[in-house]
């Protein structure tokens, strides 16, 4: 799918975040602990999650309230937030939290790709989208891996 240069970095991203719900239902398939997923799934939110969802909020839906597409992207940024503080209690999580965790970030990343950034890319004027790119590089300029070093998917 073409994308505008400037927002390149969160697409990148959502293919990380893509892999991460891969990985879960790959774990789970294979019978791994939820006590073993569930680190990860607390590394990878606070590592890479948080970050990103800030990212959009701040950047491209900030002045986009009242948006349906953005609104429904921050609504799902909490619905996500949500599953990952029952998963921070070790006996709330049940296989079925991460399997809807796994699922619902599938469905919100699909969602941005196909409707929400390219409605962004014909609404927001070429100077903003330069000044969010620009933005976009500097915080991008050491991206994170996802060095996870318990490989429970395998």
């Amino acid at each position: 799918m073409k994308r505008n240069p400037h927002i390149i970095p969160l697409s990148r991203d959502h293919h990380t975040a893509l892999l991460f719900g891969w990985k879960i239902r790959q774990g789970l398939a294979k019978g791994a602990a939820l006590d073993r997923i569930r680190p990860y799934v607390l590394y990878f939110s606070g590592r890479h999650l948080e970050k990103h969802f800030a990212e959009e909020e701040e950047l491209l839906f900030h002045n986009n309230t009242g948006c349906p597409l953005c609104d429904q992207a921050i609504e799902d940024h909490r619905q996500i937030r949500a599953l990952v503080e029952t998963i921070r209690d070790p006996e709330a999580g049940t296989p079925e939290t991460y399997r809807t965790l796994a699922d619902l970030l599938e469905r919100h990343i699909r969602f941005e790709e196909r409707e929400v950034f390219p409605w962004l890319e014909t609404q927001l004027a070429p100077e903003r989208l330069a000044r969010v790119g620009a933005e976009l590089r500097q915080l991008h300029q050491h991206p994170l891996a996802d060095d996870y070093p318990d490989a429970f998917w395998n």
